[in-house]
């Protein structure tokens, strides 16, 4: 579980991130899952966009990707989440 101060440093962190995953009008899927997943454990701090398409709403894509990857979800703000998890191998980010 990440504090507020945590969350604070990873929001300014993402700040300057471009999304690297969109989600359409599939929805969250087992393929997507598995590079979001791949893409955490190289990069720790990931931001998903979600396309106007998609017929989820933005909590419910964001509940699924953090109980499916097993990442702590940092911010949705209007159609982007952050996520972030702890690297088992390329640690990059200090937390506060």
């Amino acid at each position: 579980m990440l504090t507020g101060k945590q969350k604070r440093y990873l929001r300014a962190e993402a700040n300057q991130l471009k999304p690297i995953f969109q989600v359409g009008k599939a929805g969250v899927n087992e393929n997507m899952i598995q590079q979001i997943q791949e893409a955490l454990e190289k990069r720790e701090l990931i931001k998903v966009s979600i396309l106007q398409n998609c017929l989820d709403d933005r909590g419910t894509v964001a509940n699924q990707l953090v109980e499916h990857t097993g990442a702590e979800l940092v911010q949705v703000i209007g159609n982007s989440i952050v996520l972030y998890k702890e690297s088992q191998e390329n640690k990059q980010i200090q937390l506060p």
